[in-house]
């Protein structure tokens, strides 16, 4: 019986196309060289699949433009760049609803004059699914790329933000009588919230992720005087857990995970019970950064940026602790 993309799972499929690409394949975006003085092109490109990536039970058209951008714009902060362009090329259905693809772009516009940047081309063919293709230029100073193979033993493993909240909203967008279970006001952000705009921030994280280009503003202040730039990482759009395992099986090392250490938002812990740590290593599609830097540098940056926390290290060898390796589990 031949094998299937089934079966492979997207790892073992990226093991095959990697034979076929250049050596530098490997991060979240790829570096195409020098462009201004001392800077580098990233590029970095994303599919959004009707069914697969979003539906109309829970993405409305501007918000399907919103998350065709921000992913892009995610992995340029992954690597530290700062955006410069995006193209954008659509594949749609006859019978599609001129009012859904106008929503498409007026989201996709309004998270690009978010970040500073804009739509510059793309292309619109006849296809049997809705589907949009997302490639996103950045530029980032040569000695401050972030990749995913320069982890070193001892770093601290950071991370921002919560996971586990876009898998939150999911359910809550599928299953709407869940949002029974929250009838106590939670703190999400900065704002205590309670009944509908609870529900409704919790189905935000899902719908309108948020590109973490604040973390790197907040690194490049702390390193502002320092001629190293001693960071790797990577964003946690395949999850939490990918992200670690990716980054330690690029740098050929190993990690501790801080279990009592990891947050759980409390709106995950009273959606997913028993679950809960299951969707914050595996929910994917959080869309923020996991970082592994010295511990002195690590301690100033969770000072500084409120949202990020230090949940593990670097440590020798090739065991990651207490990590199973299975994909992300967002479906549609």
């Amino acid at each position: 019986m031949s094998a299937t993309v089934k079966n492979l799972g997207e790892q073992g499929l990226l093991k095959i196309f990697r034979q076929y690409c250049s050596e530098v394949v490997g991060d979240d975006a790829a570096n195409m060289g020098e462009t201004l003085p001392d800077h580098q092109m990233v590029v970095t490109t994303d599919m959004l699949i009707d069914g697969v990536h979003f539906s109309d039970r829970t993405t409305s058209p501007e918000d399907v433009g919103w998350r065709a951008a921000a992913v892009n714009l995610s992995d340029l902060a992954a690597m530290g760049a700062k955006p410069w362009s995006l193209v954008m090329a659509v594949g749609l259905p006859a019978d599609t609803a001129i009012a859904w693809i106008e929503g498409v772009y007026r989201g996709f516009s309004e998270c690009l004059r978010t970040y500073g940047t804009e739509l510059v081309g793309g292309d619109t063919v006849r296809s049997p699914i809705r589907t949009l293709s997302v490639t996103a230029f950045g530029q980032v100073h040569k000695n401050q790329i972030i990749q995913r193979h320069t982890a070193r033993v001892g770093d601290a493993i950071v991370m921002t933000g919560l996971h586990g909240l876009s898998k939150a909203g999911l359910e809550l967008l599928f299953n709407p009588e869940l949002k029974e279970k929250l009838l106590s006001p939670l703190k999400i952000g900065e704002r205590i919230l309670a009944g509908g705009e609870l529900v409704q921030a919790i189905c935000r994280y899902h719908q309108r992720p948020v590109p973490r280009f604040d973390t790197i503003a907040v690194l490049h202040k702390i390193l502002k005087h320092q001629n190293d730039f001693p960071i790797s990482g990577m964003d946690s759009s395949d999850g939490l857990a990918d992200a670690i395992a990716q980054i330690c099986r690029s740098s050929q090392v190993g990690a501790k995970i801080f279990w009592r250490s990891l947050p759980i938002h409390r709106a995950v812990r009273t959606l997913a019970g028993d679950r809960a740590l299951d969707w914050v290593l595996y929910g994917g599609e959080d869309f923020e950064l996991v970082l592994c830097m010295p511990i002195e540098l690590a301690k100033q940056f969770v000072n500084q940026l409120s949202s990020a926390v230090i949940i593990g290290e670097i440590i020798k060898g090739n065991q990651i602790d207490g990590l199973e390796m299975r994909s992300a589990f967002q479906h549609y």
